[in-house]
């Protein structure tokens, strides 16, 4: 049953289409609220699309581009360990990138047919926030954009802001989509480049570096910071850049990219500064992942007064409102937590729930983070480093891959399990691993943390085996120095 309002058009209207933004439209339809979703993205068809970036041009296409490469790259170089020859191996481009679209394709059908059967209007345009209780939709114009474009201004009792985020671009790397490429592009080359050249070794760069090296490209990234992902666990981001140097990425550190040009043979020559000097690198193709920004410009107008802060970032209180009545922000337009998929998610199910006057909760500090190369890597809770900075009583263990029975069997042994726990009272603080499949894996840590449990809660639970997720079991066992598989000296 609509909770509509007579002199609004909706009950609830959501900016953005990403996965913050269908989410809360979906969760807010489900709630009985008449929702309208505004979005503008479009295809290189024309084809109108849910699901914003992370659907159309991010974690999705790189997910599935990767797989494919993980089979180019088993094909090329693991088949003979398991007394396997394939002669005559070749690859197709553009089938590869027709099954990345193939499966896009599917999860926005799936965003669609949800929808449809929640009553959701779907608005294709470019909404603005003009009034605490109005937005402003421009409707695409005519294909040759010569003409003007239509206007309409809708009203709703609720408005929520999920316009996401987009790449930012230096100065020093001006993309032309052709040669100088922004992440996007990146994901949907049409051949494989010999030489790919990366402005960043941060987590997006780290992952297209990674599908265009099982490809067989050379990858080269540049990275400005002295320390390899410091974001990580020092014991798990030193074990990553081993990992992925062996694989043969060329990870330079300590390195400030000064121009990159197109050059007079179509490639790119690209001037930087590391702790030599000057020096000067040429790449087929360069590609900029330097971090990400909130999409607000000409999200609302003037006359709106909606509070950024100055760096574009939305301003909002602890249950996602701006200082707007009845105008709300979540996914990557906030502060509010990472900029992560999971974390708009949650926001969006939140605020819809909020407003229906169900009063849930986001723990901010219990959010799992991901990346998506080979050995994945995924944590929860603080590094070490940072618990001892603040005086911690920590006690650490850490369970490698190598003595887990099914990563031995899978040839999937590079990685480790590491636990953090408090000295006194054994409570799990953090879990980190880098290792097959630890993107699932750290789904039990993330639950363990939110329950609050000690280690010997892990240890006592009963683990499956042979199982990945056991090398979590060994590692809670570990702490108390009671590993049963840990080899001798680790």
């Amino acid at each position: 049953m609509s909770h509509l309002t007579a002199s609004y058009d909706f009950d609830v209207m959501v900016i953005g289409a990403g996965p913050a933004g269908y989410v809360a439209a979906i969760r807010a339809a489900q709630l009985g609220f008449k929702t309208a979703s505004i979005d503008s993205w479009t295809d290189a068809q024309g084809e109108q699309k849910l699901g914003g970036a992370y659907v159309n041009a991010g974690c999705i296409a790189c997910v599935a581009l990767l797989e494919s490469a993980k089979v180019h790259h088993l094909l090329h170089q693991g088949l003979a360990e398991h007394g396997l020859s394939v002669a005559g191996i070749n690859i197709d481009i553009a089938q590869t990138q027709a099954r990345k679209t193939n499966i896009i394709n599917q999860v926005n059908q799936k965003i669609v047919n949800i929808f449809a059967d929640l009553h959701i209007q779907r608005i294709h345009g470019r909404g603005k926030l003009i009034k605490a209780r109005q937005v402003e939709v421009t409707f695409n114009g005519p294909s040759d954009r010569s003409g003007p474009c239509e206007k309409k201004v809708f009203s709703a009792k609720y408005i929520i802001l999920a316009s996401g985020s987009s790449a930012i671009t230096p100065d020093c790397a001006k993309i032309d989509h052709h040669a100088i490429l922004n992440t996007t592009d990146a994901l949907n080359l049409d051949h494989i480049p010999k030489h790919i050249g990366i402005l960043g070794a941060g987590v997006i760069g780290l992952e297209l570096g990674s599908i265009w090296r099982k490809f067989g490209a050379q990858v080269t990234l540049l990275e400005a910071q002295n320390q390899f992902l410091p974001i990580l666990d020092q014991q798990i981001s030193q074990l990553a850049l081993q990992l992925y140097r062996e694989q043969g990425l060329d990870i330079r550190l300590s390195t400030r990219v000064v121009a990159a040009k197109v050059d007079s043979t179509g490639g790119v020559t690209v001037n930087y500064q590391d702790q030599q000097g000057n020096q000067v690198a040429q790449f087929d193709k360069f590609i900029v992942a330097s971090g990400r920004k909130p999409n607000t410009e000409n999200l609302a107008g003037p006359e709106a007064q909606l509070l950024l802060d100055e760096n574009g970032f939305v301003h909002v209180d602890e249950q996602c409102g701006t200082n707007l009545p009845g105008v709300y922000a979540i996914g990557d337009l906030t502060l509010l937590g990472p900029m992560l998929t999971h974390k708009g998610i949650e926001e969006g199910i939140f605020v819809a729930e909020h407003i229906a006057q169900q009063h849930v909760r986001i723990n901010y500090q219990i959010i799992p983070n991901i990346v998506y190369t080979t050995p994945e890597i995924a944590w929860i809770g603080p590094s070490e480093q940072a618990l001892k900075a603040i005086g911690e009583r920590i006690k650490t263990s850490v369970f490698p891959l190598h003595a887990n029975t099914k990563a031995l069997a899978l040839d999937k042994t590079s990685g480790m399990v590491k636990l953090i726990s408090h000295a006194d009272s054994d409570k799990i603080l953090a879990v980190h691993i880098i290792g097959e499949h630890a993107s699932e894996i750290i789904a039990e840590a993330v639950l363990a943390l939110e329950f609050s449990a000690s280690a010997e809660d892990l240890a006592r639970t009963i683990h499956a085996h042979p199982t990945f997720s056991s090398a979590l079991h060994e590692a809670a066992l570990a702490i108390s120095n009671r590993a049963i598989h840990l080899p001798p000296g680790f």
